[in-house]
């Protein structure tokens, strides 16, 4: 069986101050054959950014290093906004020679961050949900440098009301879910919502089964570790939902192309 974990970040995001070297060890020491670092890019309202050729090269001797014990990947997360798409283009063609995987994010709309609680100020809870979600719809029906949206519905991890009900969203997600489709693009798993202490999985239930409805195939699973901690965690008991749910593969990436694997 695969045992891998596509979402990891390091000191080169500005949310974790982990060495690679020590997520990759963990990762061993847990017996995992692959590990994909995810560092965060959020252009539009940080406006430091990765030293790309360190990280690369980093990652590409670590590889090195630990040939034969771990397969380790190079990717990043990209927190990507409708007008700051330009900007991703343009770093994809300066580096995708070096990627093998990519996710996309919606972590602010309008240069307003979710987590602050600025975007949901001032908007009912329906307003800043679909908010959220038109956002989202717009950014994947002009974006191709992807390979999977990762937690799709993370507007649920900084709602304070509590959850929007999926009925009121579903319309808009299944048009997202069928882009992402129809493009060749997939979605994560993110097993984040156990230690965010999240009543459904990330994304939910209702949209993985969805997902799979819709005809929907490229599956990644990722733990969003910031530390090392939490590299793999909940996995298990990620597949076993995955399973009942009707899935049956998931996916690893490189040279962003999917590789599937028996869940």
């Amino acid at each position: 069986m695969m045992r891998c974990d596509y979402h990891v970040h390091s000191y080169y995001s500005d949310d974790s101050n982990t060495p690679m070297e020590r997520q990759i060890l963990r990762a061993i020491s847990l017996g995992l054959d692959e590990i994909c670092f995810t560092d965060h890019v959020d252009y539009g309202v940080k406006f430091d950014d990765i030293d790309y050729q360190r990280y690369f090269a980093e990652i590409d001797g670590l590889r090195q290093k630990y040939s034969g014990r771990i397969a380790v990947r190079s990717g990043l997360e990209c927190g990507v906004q409708v007008h700051t798409i330009p900007q991703y283009e343009a770093l994809y063609d300066t580096y995708s020679g070096e990627l093998d995987f990519v996710l996309l994010s919606i972590h602010q709309v309008n240069d307003m961050c979710f987590w602050s609680q600025e975007y949901q100020s001032g908007k009912t809870q329906g307003e800043y949900n679909r908010g959220y979600y038109e956002e989202l719809l717009h950014v994947v029906g002009e974006y191709r440098d992807y390979s999977v949206l990762a937690h799709l519905d993370l507007i649920v991890r900084y709602d304070l009301a509590g959850t929007y009900p999926f009925s009121k969203v579903k319309d808009i997600i299944a048009e997202i879910l069928t882009t992402v489709i129809s493009s060749g693009k997939g979605i994560e798993m993110n097993t984040s919502s156990w230690r965010y202490g999240l009543t459904d999985t990330q994304p939910s239930r209702e949209i993985l089964r969805l997902y799979r409805d819709l005809g929907g195939e490229i599956l990644t699973l990722g733990s969003d570790a910031h530390s090392p901690e939490y590299i793999y965690a909940h996995m298990d008991e990620a597949r076993d939902i995955l399973r009942d749910i009707g899935f049956r593969t998931f996916c690893t990436f490189e040279g962003m192309k999917p590789f599937y694997h028996s869940i």
